[in-house]
């Protein structure tokens, strides 16, 4: 064992409590909802606290907390960058999504888009959105997760995550969305809390931020602290590639993934869905200085000898051997820690884990039986909808396991988890921006766009990775291949769009902004609380925060 009795059994319990309060919450029901509306959609009675702590908890996951550590060693805080860079597509999808979300009364993304578009769409996006949750929310996670656990318990990997996928399964199959948001509200105060606290045990040692400037300007080094890079800069993360990469990446994730927009959907009227989406933005600005900042504060202890790396496997980075930094979460915890927290910190470590793949494997159920299901069996009882969600959450579960060993081989999980995405989003982006901001776009053109861009966007992918630096592609930045493609993409559905003009229902008629000031005349509510005065001080807020760290 690699950590103590007390810390064990502290992880053992909050694995216990939530499973509980996950069990108790699907015991309660909503009155005048039926069955299947309750389980996928918690009734629709969510309000905004609940919601911007769960959009938090079903994105923060053990990938997070162990690759944007790494990420802070390896980099500095150039990946918080992708913290950042999705407060701004919240506002996006406050201000401009959720109104046609909740206004159209779907259930699913892809039935929007059958609304707006036809049900070729529709169909398309379902089965993406049901792969990419495996492999992104799920699969990754798991890894993430196993690595974990098989640093600090030395229990092996595979066996710790089919036990937390067995537990988080039992609660969120059961339980369905309300059982999902409400163990996700719990997890994300005590994933903040356990972040706090290896935050400030790893400021402490480095003696504050004048001491670790100070050792990284010795190291010729200072770049680290800098969230925004040159145009060229190795990493591939310039700013030009944040500022044009992100957003296709952002918009699909925040705007138009099931997994994550499902929150929104089950709430109790637009107005919790605008301001819990905000209030999630406000929650993001966290992560870089509790989730990335501790790994730099590593870094710089181990420049001065305080934290030691001997325990880390070794691996071959360009010809020299190097300590697998993948790790150094873990080894913090041990290092830094003192018993009692270290128990805290492996729960901040499951509750990230458990939330990832309770909203995953509840999105699931809900693509599988609403717009696959329920397309094929229309007159299907709400008990048999519920039923097939569960048994595809079940099958995603086993899936996801299955996918372990080919995922392990990426450095870094995070680069790894958003090179993916990069090549996913490209389509999807495309079709829900022009949709939304375009009456011109029609149906054939949106279907066509979404075959063939993701047709393009896996070819890129394959090529990148089997002939690698060898080929053209493969020194393209993922961030500048996400605009790139997603470039291909709009130009492929303006001209389709051109060649099969759009021919609007009734229905897709009301589906798309006049003009860019109309989502913003709805009045919300009054006071600090109304989603415009959010939305701007947001805006204003990661302005200064670039400012400060440009």
């Amino acid at each position: 064992m690699m950590i103590s009795t007390i810390d064990i059994a502290i992880s053992i319990a909050y694995i216990l409590l939530i499973v509980f309060i996950g069990l108790w919450s699907a015991r309660r029901k909503s009155a005048g909802t039926t069955g299947s509306k309750e389980y996928f959609l918690a009734g629709k009675t969510l309000r905004w606290p609940m919601i911007g702590l769960a959009l938090f908890a079903t994105n923060i996951s053990c990938i997070h907390l162990v690759s944007l550590a790494q990420s802070g060693f390896d980099t500095g805080l150039l990946n918080g960058n992708f913290e950042w860079m999705a407060v701004l597509t919240l506002i996006l999808l406050s201000l401009f999504f959720v109104p046609f979300y909740i206004k159209s009364g779907v259930s699913t993304l892809p039935d929007f888009l059958e609304k707006r578009y036809n049900k070729a769409c529709r169909d398309w996006l379902a089965i993406i959105s049901i792969v990419s949750a495996i492999i992104i929310h799920i699969a990754f996670s798991f890894l993430a997760g196993g690595i974990v656990l098989e640093t600090l318990f030395g229990i092996d990997m595979y066996v710790s995550v089919i036990v937390i996928s067995f537990l988080t399964g039992v609660y969120t199959i059961v339980g369905g969305l309300r059982a999902v948001v409400v163990t996700e509200t719990v997890q994300s105060i005590v994933l903040i809390a356990g972040a706090f606290i290896i935050t400030y045990f790893s400021w402490d040692k480095v003696g504050g931020w004048a001491e670790m400037v100070n050792v990284l300007s010795q190291q010729q080094e200072l770049d680290k602290i800098s969230m925004i890079r040159p145009v060229g800069d190795a990493s591939g993360m310039s700013w030009l590639a944040v500022f044009l990469g992100y957003p296709v990446l952002g918009i699909w994730y925040w705007c138009a993934d099931q997994t994550i927009v499902q929150r929104t959907l089950g709430a109790k009227d637009e107005n919790h869905a605008r301001v819990g989406a905000l209030f999630c933005g406000f929650i993001k600005i966290l992560p870089v200085f509790i989730f990335v900042m501790p790994g730099l504060f590593a870094y710089t202890l181990y420049k001065t000898g305080s934290l030691d790396l001997s325990s880390l496997p070794l691996i071959d980075f360009n010809g020299k051997m190097i300590p697998d930094s993948k790790g150094i979460y873990t080894l913090m915890i041990q290092q830094l820690v003192p018993k009692g927290l270290v128990g805290v910190l492996v729960a901040a470590l499951l509750s990230g884990l458990m939330s990832q793949i309770a909203g995953a494997l509840n999105s699931i159920g809900t693509l599988a039986s609403y717009d696959l299901y329920k397309r094929f069996k229309p007159e299907a009882s709400d008990n048999r909808l519920v039923a097939v969600g569960r048994y595809t959450a079940g099958a995603a579960l086993a899936l996801s396991l299955a996918l372990l060993p080919l995922l392990n081989r990426y450095t870094s999980l995070f680069e790894g988890i958003n090179d993916v995405i990069a090549h996913i989003a490209p389509p999807i982006t495309c079709v829900f921006l022009l949709g939304v901001f375009w009456k011109r776009a029609s149906a054939k053109a949106a279907q066509y766009t979404l075959w063939l861009g993701s047709l393009l966007g896996v070819s890129v992918f394959l090529i990148s990775k089997i002939g690698g630096q060898k080929t053209f592609i493969g020194n393209i930045p993922f961030m500048m291949m996400a605009f790139y493609l997603f470039c291909a993409c709009v130009f492929m559905q303006v001209i389709f769009s051109f060649l099969h003009p759009v021919k609007h229902t009734a229905e897709s008629s009301t589906l798309y902004w006049k003009s860019w000031a109309e989502p913003l005349q709805a009045p919300g509510w009054r006071g600090l609380g109304n989603y415009k005065w959010l939305s701007l001080l947001l805006v204003i807020i990661m302005v200064i925060l670039y400012i400060l760290f440009k």
